[in-house]
């Protein structure tokens, strides 16, 4: 049984990263992604995330964690549905809801992603996308979060899919 993580809370250190142009390759323990240059990026431990703007509350963070059993394309429609229940239970634990659930492609690799609009505090309520990559032993969290209805600050979470690589 894949055995999956709740969401990673990530603060502080620092996170090495190549400027190009308008983005940030930002590289991770067994991954990279490209986020915006202007987006201030910190690691803890194996989570990497970029932060737009003083409050913080916009970001996209790419998490590794190991499996306890290696995982293969195969086992994909019994880890969907398991990843199906830890979404549910996501958005149960933050007082939200899941909007939505996909089967997509992440790095080539079939991936689930689900879009969650929750309520962590009274009065506060965020749009996420969380997306779950498996390879062999490790799974890829990849998270995107901004105040609800502010859609996708400058295409942080589009990009954060489209650059995600495994290395």
């Amino acid at each position: 049984m894949v055995i999956l993580a709740l969401l990673a809370a990530s603060c502080g250190g620092s996170a090495k990263h190549d400027q190009s142009a308008a983005h940030a390759v930002l590289k991770g323990s067994g991954f990279r992604f490209e986020a915006p240059a202007a987006w201030k990026a910190t690691r803890t431990g194996p989570a990497l995330e970029a932060r737009a703007g003083a409050s913080g509350s916009t970001f996209v963070s790419a998490t590794a964690f190991t499996l306890s059993k290696p995982y293969t394309p195969s086992l994909f429609p019994k880890a969907a549905a398991e990843l199906d229940r830890v979404a549910a239970n996501l958005a149960s634990q933050s007082h939200g809801t899941v909007t939505e659930r996909a089967t997509v492609t992440v790095d080539g690799k079939k991936a689930r992603a689900y879009r969650l609009t929750v309520r962590p505090k009274a009065g506060e309520a965020f749009d996420e996308r969380i997306g779950f990559v498996l390879e062999g032993k490790r799974e890829y969290q990849l998270l995107c979060r901004a105040p609800a209805g502010s859609g996708d600050p400058d295409g942080a979470c589009a990009l954060l899919y489209s650059s995600f690589k495994t290395v």
